[in-house]
């Protein structure tokens, strides 16, 4: 069996200005070949942590390695990679080709194989034929394309994206995103990217590194991220979700018995999030629950043996196109739900009736 290689190492990164710690400690693995995503809120270390392995910062303690060698304390010119900013950053002076043979001059290629290695990079990010413009004639999508085919260009060991797509409409935002992935699966180079924007990095990515005030919360894959998160961060952060606060009453037989306000809800014990998994009756607790996974039905029949359906009176109705969202009032609470079976009859102050199954639920510990 082949082990994994690793084309980034970081061990023990820690990274201060002046009394705030913005990288604590950090440690991160990039598999060969693989998209790895930073996500986290603004101030988390996700751009810090970028600009140690591309250079631009050194750690205060730890080291950074690329393709196994220590690089710690090498200029980011010298690290084989290539890198796509937010602003483009693209020379405004040059023409298309000017700006992808920039690189390639300072390589040292020969002139023919210029030309081949940059018609081959404007084909994949579908420019060819735009190669004398100047970045003005360009959209913002065609700028950011040209960004990405000269970082490519050189056919660098590493990418790294910093917030590409961030000043790009959601209709631009989206194409260059599968753009994107497209590229890296078809050309196989490493990449790590950072983004704030949770649909970006479960849509592209291999694996996302959640971070947080400094430290990373989980690593794992977009579906186990979303499905199964370690932390009551990671669960509130990524998606939308309804949180509940009760006490336990009972933990036999795998489930959890606990008590919100006056109604009884249980909860499977593996679905307890964060380091402090031993519950035991009278322990206060919260529960989560996202919107797409609470039922909604006009009548106490319920499809499904396992859900616990409630009373509640919806107070307001979006249509979202593909779906409907609902909001309820549900023991003086407001959940809100996403729906694709709407009803016709459903209109603000209708009676209906909500559920869950108890394996949607999610609890931590106070």
């Amino acid at each position: 069996m082949n082990a994994i290689t690793f084309d980034v190492e970081i061990k023990g990164a820690r990274k201060q200005f002046g009394s705030n710690v913005v990288l604590n400690d950090i440690n991160l693995e990039v598999k060969q070949g693989e998209l790895l995503t930073l996500l986290g809120p603004s101030g988390c270390g996700k751009s810090t942590t970028l600009n140690l392995i591309a250079g631009f910062l050194e750690a205060d303690q730890g080291d950074v390695y690329i393709k196994g060698k220590k690089v710690t304390k090498v200029p980011p010119y010298k690290r084989d990679l290539g890198m796509v900013f937010q602003t483009y950053s693209l020379f405004p002076h040059m023409t298309v080709l000017e700006n992808l043979s920039f690189g390639l001059k300072l390589r040292k290629v020969a002139k023919t194989e210029q030309k081949k290695k940059i018609d081959r990079v404007l084909e994949l990010v579908k420019m060819s034929g735009l190669e004398h413009r100047y970045p003005r004639e360009l959209s913002g999508g065609q700028r950011q394309r040209v960004a990405i085919a000269r970082a490519l260009v050189v056919e660098p060991e590493l990418l790294l994206l910093d917030e590409p797509l961030s000043n790009l409409d959601a209709k631009l935002r989206h194409e260059l995103r599968a753009e994107i992935k497209r590229l890296q699966k078809e050309i196989g180079v490493t990449t790590i990217f950072v983004t704030h924007d949770q649909e970006e990095a479960l849509s592209m990515s291999d694996r996302v590194v959640v971070m947080n005030a400094g430290k990373i919360e989980q690593i794992s894959t977009p579906t186990a991220i979303y499905n199964h998160p370690e932390t009551e961060f990671v669960f509130q952060f990524i998606g939308k979700s309804n949180s509940f606060e009760g006490e336990v009453v009972d933990t036999e037989d795998r489930k959890i018995t606990v008590k919100v306000g006056e109604e009884i809800i249980h909860v499977d014990s593996a679905n307890i999030i964060g380091e402090n998994r031993s519950l035991r009756a009278e322990d206060e607790v919260k529960l989560y629950i996202r919107p797409e996974n609470v039922h909604i039905s006009s009548t106490r029949e319920a499809s499904s043996p396992t859900l616990e359906l409630q009373p509640a009176k919806i107070i307001q109705l979006n249509y979202l196109g593909t779906s409907w969202e609902v909001d309820v009032s549900l023991q003086g609470k407001t959940i809100q739900l996403l729906t694709n079976s709407y009803d016709s009859t459903w209109q603000y102050g209708s009676e209906v009736y909500v559920g869950w199954n108890p394996s949607e639920i999610m609890l931590t510990k106070k």
